[in-house]
């Protein structure tokens, strides 16, 4: 209730601000300085579900719902240093929350009244927002996976000088239209030292704390009592998390470095009992880049860091309830056979290496080369003077070697080709009795204009694996009608069998087709989607998050639009 009169506060708010803005009941409008500001946005996902057994699309929505809907309407006002933000929610039997349900609620689903006094930010409501890289506390939404991780509070940020930022804030994270119980509250400062035109440095820290419920604890004691006397511990209602870091750059180069400390708790171990361990994270990466070259190269090691408003939150993303985020060092791939493999961070523990180069010997030729690694803990031996890799079965977790040669040949034809080898350990990312799965993918895109407003885009990718669901093959062709249209199809095809989709004895493996059609239309800010696809089940990765997602077969149209 209190959210609601909280919400209507803020439309009254923007009813007051359009009121002023014009010559209502004989006023006088206000002068054009002090006019406020009127924005927003809407998205709409429509699913219709078509059951295909065969691929295993056959949950909930494809027996009983048939159709799914969600929707987003976001409103934003500004006004002499005010802002008023809402946002409206709609979920008709979703599938975003767990894949396996249908889950339907519509309401408030943000709202802010922020304010700028001078240096000053004042925010209550909902806010997103990290310390960092956000290892520590992040804050954030992505909403085509289900994930809103905001929190309700109060925040301030106050800037004393132009290069130094401190924040503060106290609130209780966001879950769906309610909250969570515990209370997180942290603090971040940031100053940046200017020490002649070639040498920058930034420092940072943090501090967040979350505090358990009663009600929470009662339920995380009761667990604890449920074990046998050795596996007992006493719980402790606060946790604490702090890091620093630094960004120096100097002339082409820049490094970044930062640890972060969680204090001991509560946490859920390998073999899904409770346990009190505290836990780090080491991360660093160098970077350089000069004309026709740039090199990346990053480790991280993380250590007992799950980070949860309580340690009994264990379901699957998005309901996981993480007060931070775990970015992963693997390269975030587009096509779509290799984007089928991906490394989901293991908070308990791993060992994550990358290198990037990046090399342009030509205006119209550029190579792009990505080699990753994650391995458990033990893959990696600091005992010694330089650091050991240990990489076998009972270490590795994902590997990938990446290469791509993109070359313009004319103003009108552009190629790209290239190439990608994925180790990936199905049994730890997707809890399958699976084994280590070996693909290799070569693929292509070629890109070619047929005038000033019309292209033609195909791409195409071939994966060889064994394992999993075996081998694919994928095609895509596009037809762009600038500014307007754009027209696809393409199909992913399942020729091969691998170790979980093999025929019974006396049968013949059926290719299965992953059919997909598209359609889009954009004028101004809006653009309208319409298309009709199969897809086989597997991890999906948005923006760096990833979960486990079911087989779909049917329609989606969606609708997104700015004002």
């Amino acid at each position: 209730m209190k959210k609601i009169l909280l919400s209507i506060l803020a439309l009254l708010f923007i009813t007051v601000g359009f009121a002023q803005q014009g010559n209502v009941g004989g006023s006088t409008a206000l002068p054009q300085q002090e006019k406020g500001e009127f924005s927003g946005n809407f998205q709409t996902n429509n699913q219709f579900y078509v059951r295909d057994d065969r691929i295993g699309a056959n949950t909930t929505q494809y027996k009983h719902e048939l159709s799914s809907t969600d929707a987003w309407l976001f409103l934003n006002y500004k006004i002499k240093g005010f802002n008023f933000a809402m946002r409206y929610d709609l979920f008709n039997n979703s599938p975003l929350f767990n894949p396996q349900q249908a889950y339907s609620n519509q309401g408030i689903g943000y709202w802010q009244i922020s304010k700028d006094i001078d240096n000053l930010n004042v925010t209550v409501g909902y806010f997103y927002d990290q310390f960092g890289t956000g290892m520590a506390f992040r804050s954030y939404e992505d909403r085509n996976i289900g994930i809103d991780f905001a929190i309700e509070g109060a925040r301030l940020i106050y800037k004393p000088t132009e290069n130094t930022k401190i924040k503060a804030f106290t609130g209780k994270q966001k879950f769906r239209f309610d909250i969570r119980e515990p209370i997180i509250r942290g603090a971040n400062i940031e100053h940046r030292i200017v020490l002649n035109e070639n040498l920058t440095t930034e420092f940072g820290g943090s501090i967040v704390n979350r505090i358990i419920d009663g009600g929470t604890m009662n339920a995380i004691a009761a667990t604890i009592i449920s074990y046998s006397l050795p596996n007992r511990f006493d719980p402790t209602y606060n946790v604490f998390v702090g890091n620093i870091y630094n960004t120096t750059s100097y002339k082409n180069f820049t490094l970044f470095l930062e640890y972060d400390q969680k204090t001991p708790e509560a946490i859920m171990g390998y073999d899904n009992t409770l346990i009190k361990k505290g836990g780090n994270i080491y991360y660093g990466s160098l970077s350089y880049s000069t004309k026709g070259i740039g090199i990346n190269a990053q480790f991280k090691r993380i250590e007992s860091f799950p980070f949860r408003t309580s340690p009994l939150e264990t379901q699957p993303t998005p309901n996981n309830a993480t007060v931070n985020y775990l970015p992963s060092l693997t390269r975030q791939n587009t096509y779509r056979l290799l984007a089928r493999y991906n490394a989901v961070v293991q908070e308990l523990g791993e060992n994550a290496m990358q290198l990037e180069f990046t090399l342009k010997p030509s205006k119209t030729t550029q190579i792009n080369i990505n080699l990753s690694a994650v391995t458990k803990l033990n893959g990696v031996n600091f005992n010694s003077g330089v650091p050991q890799l240990k990489w076998d079965s009972t270490t590795r977790l994902f590997r990938e070697l990446y290469v791509d040669v993109s070359h313009k040949f004319s103003k009108k034809f552009k190629m790209l080709l290239g190439v990608q080898a994925i180790g990936y350990n199905q049994a730890t990312f997707e809890a399958k009795a699976a084994p280590y799965v070996e693909a290799y993918t070569p693929f292509g895109e070629f890109t070619y204009k047929l005038n000033q407003s019309r292209s033609i885009r195909f791409e195409w990718q071939y994966m060889h694996n064994n394992q999993d669901l075996g081998s694919f093959v994928n095609g895509l062709l596009e037809f762009n009608m600038a500014p307007h249209w754009s027209f696809a199809a393409g199909d992913l095809l399942n020729f091969q069998p691998g170790a979980l989709n093999q025929p019974i004895s006396g049968e013949t493996f059926e290719q299965i087709h992953y059919f997909n059609f598209f359609a889009g239309y954009t004028v101004k800010t809006t653009r309208v989607t319409a298309g009709y696809l199969k897809q086989p089940t597997g991890v999906n990765c948005t923006g760096g998050v990833c979960r486990v997602e079911p087989a779909f077969s049917g329609a989606r149209l969606t609708l997104t639009t700015n004002f």
